[in-house]
C-alpha cells in the first residue's frame, strides 16, 4: 500500500479577485443610485452614491468613469435637493 501526500498545489483554493469585483459592482451601484436620486429621494441616494463611489476609487476599480459619473451625479443630487429647497422653503419637495 503506497500513501502520498497531497500535492500543495492542489492543497490551496484559487485566489479570487473580489475586492476589485466588487469595486467595480460599486462603481456602477453609484451611478445608478445617483441617476435615481436625480428624480426622487435624493437626500438619501446622494450622498449614497457619493460614499460609493469614492469606495470604488479608493480600491481600485476597473470602472473609473463610471465610479466618477456616479460621484458627479451624486453631488449633483445634493445640488438639485438644495436649488429646490431655496424654493421651497423645505427640505421636501414638490412640482
Amino acid at each position: 500500500m503506497h500513501v502520498t501526500a497531497a500535492r500543495t498545489e492542489d492543497a490551496i483554493a484559487p485566489v479570487r479577485r473580489t475586492g476589485v469585483r466588487d469595486a467595480d459592482g460599486m462603481a456602477v451601484a453609484s451611478f445608478v443610485l445617483g441617476l435615481l436620486g436625480l428624480l426622487v429621494l435624493n437626500v438619501f441616494l446622494g450622498p449614497f452614491a457619493i460614499a460609493l463611489a469614492a469606495l470604488a476609487l479608493w480600491r481600485g476599480t476597473g470602472r473609473r468613469g463610471r465610479a466618477i459619473l456616479g460621484l458627479g451625479l451624486g453631488v449633483a443630487d445634493l445640488v438639485v435637493l438644495m436649488a429646490f429647497m431655496q424654493v421651497n422653503d423645505t427640505v421636501s419637495w414638490s412640482f
